[in-house]
């Protein structure tokens, strides 16, 4: 197991990427490498399978997108990402986006909710990389609307979650139709036992590299419990709201909660948006 540790004089530069993706991501405002990426990067560019354990925020994604456009600029293929939400995939799809669209390297969102026939005809085009949901991703596979016997470079990002969330099956199924011969990367908050047996019999000899103990609190996260009875909940979140005037976010344990608490809100004059699987995907995205 590797140990990420922080370097300040390390940047971008020194990482061995390929000078063109250096000046994007200096445009981009991007000059100092996150753990993850440090740690990463140098060994993803090398082609090796890579078992990274990070927690979301950290800065997976160009840990594992800058290694996968530099690789694909100077090979035949394409690489797959494969993430357990929508929104997830249209993050990671935006970022690889920005650095890959200036180097010649177009890239497609393929998720549920959107428009099938869009997405078919945008696979049409020279696309070099897939970021997908596992349901939508077979749904492809299966309709063969798209093939994966290129794909060289295939990424798990989240795992842990698509375990959670029941798409490890899925993901298997996916596996199947990529390249035998491929470079994979799986990225996880935690190493559950089924997380490790994919990790074992999907890659060859990974490299570990985790940068924080797993389940522990990312950096500069104050955390608080307030022990309130249920009617006097509303009132210590607003009295919280008012307090602590920055974006929230708020988590309930049903849509109908949400539903009412977010219509509290807005009578209270906050402004108030709602994301749950009652809202179709132009709903959540305009909330997001």
């Amino acid at each position: 197991m590797e140990t990420a540790f922080q370097d300040f004089q390390q940047t971008f530069h020194n990482l061995h990427i390929p000078a063109k993706i250096v000046e994007i991501l200096d445009r981009l405002g991007f000059r100092y490498p996150a753990f993850i990426q440090a740690k990463t990067i140098p060994l993803a560019l090398e082609g090796k399978d890579i078992v990274g354990i990070a927690q979301t925020g950290t800065g997976k994604t160009l840990a594992f997108g800058i290694p996968m456009l530099a690789r694909l600029g100077h090979t035949q293929g394409r690489g797959l990402v494969l993430a357990p939400t929508r929104e997830l995939a249209q993050q990671i799809h935006e970022s690889l986006r920005k650095i890959g669209t200036p180097l010649g390297i177009q890239s497609t969102c393929l998720i549920g909710g959107e428009d099938i026939k869009k997405q078919i005809k945008e696979l049409h085009q020279h696309i070099r990389i897939i970021i997908a949901t596992p349901g939508r991703m077979l749904d492809h596979l299966r309709q063969q609307t798209t093939r994966l016997d290129d794909a060289i470079i295939v990424v798990l990002d989240e795992a842990d979650r698509m375990l959670d969330m029941g798409f490890i099956p899925q993901v298997e199924t996916i596996l199947k139709y990529v390249a035998q011969k491929r470079q994979t990367m799986l990225f996880s908050a935690t190493m559950p036992d089924d997380i490790a047996r994919i990790a074992q019999q999907y890659m060859h000899h990974p490299v570990r590299i985790e940068i924080t103990p797993p389940a522990t609190a990312a950096k500069n996260i104050e955390q608080s419990l307030y022990i309130v009875s249920h009617a006097d909940k509303f009132r210590l979140l607003e009295k919280l709201l008012h307090q602590h005037r920055v974006s929230t976010l708020v988590f309930c344990r049903t849509k109908i909660g949400a539903s009412r608490l977010a219509k509290n809100l807005k009578l209270k004059n906050f402004k108030t948006a709602e994301i749950h699987s009652d809202k179709n995907q132009r709903e959540r995205q305009h909330a997001l």
